[in-house]
């Protein structure tokens, strides 16, 4: 019996044909020989991957499918045993040995040779791959397995390897492991070199590999030994897979297993550990590793596993050797840590501790911080003083510095997070760092950023030592007559944008119904969907859980808007490199954009996109609406969909509303109709944000005078006369 070929979506089908998502609805809409869906369901049916082909040939439209959309459609139909992606990660590898010419060979094999060479070739990956000895292909995996192979072929063993690990960690994500950012693992790597003239570390340890990016940023820097574990099999091939294509010259070792209950290394002395441990983890073993000699700084409490992670980190480091975690802002002020955090202090093992601003790394909304530790040695020097670094201060604006015609702070007038300047906050932490190390004694410390701090001044009570609550922040330098001159621009811009919303908001011909309020049909959304007359979409953030995400190729770069810049009128805020998402759709102007989450009162914030929104990625958070525009107007659309009574029968939950899309309804209106209310919710949008320029502006103005009045830059006005 025949087996049935890959299914594919209308998204996929786009890529194929190398069209717009709305060109595939027209298609189904207006070409009765089109292929009738083939599963899925009525919202989100599924074609025949070769019916698809087949029609668009005859159409003289081709296919543009790249290997990687290939093999995740294989993925999707692939019904053999649980794991499918798992298995084939050592495949990559083994593929990634092989030559173009040798790759096409063995995918043209009859599917019964095509499993056993596989299972040849990922069996000699037994020492190097965790977990390869057990792997095994039969002859129902050969659609899945050529299609691997050929996307190792035709783009690169890390492209396969990106494309399994979105597919596995879908189903496999680990409480409390984030992603780790490129930029940021950069960073951690370096910080491992506090002498800009002495060398690399030449063995490095993460004990919570995740998906390897830690170690990957430790090779690029010279490192020559490479040393992982993780809880997740998937994660540890994922690392072990990783580090054999990125550095093939560089000796890898990577276990799965529980670190902290079952060390895989434990006669390992490495010369630097790299880490971003599982965050508020209560099961990691308090009871049964009580009297564990790690602990040399004292049991860490239940409810501190981070603080466990840190004496693991410690017990493999060589004297004197560095580790760089990346810890969550509660471990450093938490009583039930503090007596461990003195011991730390006391012992010199602490070095450094730096805030980052959130948007570093997951949790988005949380400011991380980056513990340095080094392993006491005798004769080891200066270590009185504790180094604190607030490189989130690098990132925040200088309201007294700011000039007369500068924009508000890129925080307020975009409405959200600005992006962060990865190159000025790694010098900033770096630079301090390494000059801090060089003579901890005679550092000198920069107000509002860094400061070194004796050890005896950390051991009271609380043992604090969150950067924010040391780096005392001064008033800047600034020039009196300067801000002076400023805060006048302001109240002058101020005052132009509250005349501007007054003339917004002047009487306005609102027409009232005739006796009674006016009534009509309405559709779902998921049934103008079914009728083509719109298409949903949204973002889902790929591989919960990992450390690190794969991005199609073609979104490097670009910016995501995401619900927190939808409901606060700002401009996409996000980096799609650091927040991945799957299936990720790109912004067209004239799509409908609705907040998918929502507080208990009140409508959902939206708007139409503009020219300034399109080309960024749809994010987190956010539904799309794209409509026919010969159907639907779009701010008409917007309009409805926002609706508070619509959007409360939509929304599921308690303190956060969800909205589910295809619930919201929308009047039907001949497109004349439709029109006219669209220009009447174009004007009331206009309206909303002219009211939010207003209340940035009366915010950034106060906040500069109060400033500048508590700092003594400015004076208050003579009272007047009495």
């Amino acid at each position: 019996m025949p087996k049935p070929s890959a299914q594919v979506t209308a998204a996929e089908i786009s890529r194929l044909a190398g069209v717009t998502r709305a060109t595939v609805s027209n298609w189904r809409r207006r070409h009765a020989d089109f292929p009738a869906p083939a599963g899925g369901t009525d919202t989100s049916p599924l074609y025949d991957l070769e019916a698809v082909r087949a029609w668009l040939d005859s159409r003289g439209h081709g296919t543009a499918a790249s290997p990687a959309e290939e093999l995740r459609a294989a993925l999707r139909l692939h019904t053999g045993s649980g794991g499918t992606p798992t298995r084939l990660l050592p495949l990559v590898l083994a593929g990634a040995h092989r030559d173009r010419e040798a790759l096409t060979a063995l995918g043209e094999l009859p599917d019964g040779e095509l499993a056993a060479r596989c299972h040849d070739a990922v069996a000699e990956l037994a020492d190097t791959v965790p977990g390869a000895e057990t792997v095994t292909y039969t002859p129902d995996d050969a659609p899945v397995l050529r299609a691997l192979l050929h996307c190792v072929r035709d783009e690169s063993g890390q492209a396969a390897l990106d494309v399994l690990a979105e597919r596995e960690l879908e189903d496999s994500a680990a409480s409390g492991a984030y992603q780790t950012p490129g930029q940021l693992a950069d960073l951690m790597g370096r910080l491992l070199t506090p002498y800009p003239d002495g060398p690399y570390p030449a063995r490095v340890l993460d004990p919570a590999c995740g998906s390897g990016t830690l170690l990957a940023a430790a090779a690029q820097h010279g490192a020559r030994g490479l040393f992982a574990q993780d809880l997740l099999p998937v994660q540890a091939q994922r690392t072990a897979v990783r580090l054999r294509l990125t550095a093939p010259e560089v000796q890898v070792a990577v276990r799965a297993g529980d670190t902290l209950r079952a060390d895989a290394f434990p006669d390992l002395i490495a010369d630097a550990v790299l880490c971003n441990p599982p965050y508020a983890d209560r099961d990691w073993g308090h009871d049964e590793l009580a009297y564990d000699p790690r602990w040399a700084y004292g049991v860490p409490p239940r409810a501190e596993s981070e603080l466990a992670w840190v004496q693991h980190a410690l017990s493999h480091l060589a004297p004197g050797a560095f580790a760089v975690m990346l810890m969550p802002p509660a471990t450093a002020s938490r009583a039930s840590g503090r007596r461990v955090r003195a011991e730390l202090l006391r012992s010199g093992a602490l070095r450094a501790v730096a805030a980052l601003p959130p948007g570093a790394a997951t949790p988005l909304h949380i400011g991380l911080h980056l513990w340095i530790l080094q392993r006491p040695q005798p004769d080891g020097g200066d270590r009185q003083t504790v180094l604190f670094i607030d490189a989130a201060a690098e990132q925040r604006p200088h309201d007294l510095q700011s000039q007369p015609g500068s924009a508000l702070p890129a925080a307020r007038s975009r409405g959200g997070r600005a992006p962060l300047d990865w190159t000025a906050l790694s010098a900033t932490v770096l630079d301090h760092w390494q000059a801090f190390a060089a003579d901890p004694a005679h550092f000198t410390d920069q107000p509002g950023t860094a400061c070194a701090v004796p050890v005896v001044e950390l051991l009271d009570d609380l043992v604090d030592i969150t950067p924010t609550r040391h780096v005392r922040i001064t008033p800047p330098s600034a020039d009196p007559p300067a801000v002076a001159k400023n805060a006048r621009h302001l109240e002058d811009r101020l005052k132009e944008s509250a005349l501007a919303l007054a003339d917004a908001s002047a009487h306005t011909a609102w027409a009232a119904a005739e006796e009674e309020s006016r009534s009509w049909r309405t559709a779902t959304v998921s049934d103008l969907a079914r009728g083509g007359a719109l298409t949903v979409h949204r973002a889902v953030p790929a591989g919960r859980g990992s450390q690190d995400t794969p991005l199609p190729q073609e979104h490097t770069g670009l910016s995501t808007l995401t619900g927190r810049d939808l409901a606060t009128g700002g401009r996409a805020s996000g980096d799609a490199d650091e927040q991945p998402v799957a299936g990720s759709t790109v912004i067209e102007a004239g799509d409908v954009l609705i907040a998918g989450i929502r507080a208990t009162q009140g409508g959902s914030a939206a708007r139409v996109a503009d020219d300034e929104d399109a080309g960024c990625l749809l994010g987190p958070h956010v539904h799309l609406f794209r409509p026919d525009p010969d159907r639907l107007d779009p701010w008409f659309l917007a309009g409805f969909l926002s609706a508070e009574d619509n959007v409360n029968s939509a929304s599921t939950g308690s303190t956060s509303l969800h909205i589910d899309p295809r619930r919201l309804r929308v009047p039907l209106l001949a497109l004349d109709e439709q029109r006219r209310y669209g220009l009447a919710f174009r004007h009331l949008h206009a309206l909303r944000v002219l009211a939010r320029e207003v209340a940035e502006l009366t915010e950034g103005t106060s906040g500069l005078l109060t400033q500048s009045l508590t700092s003594g830059v400015l004076l208050p006005p003579e009272a007047p006369a009495s």
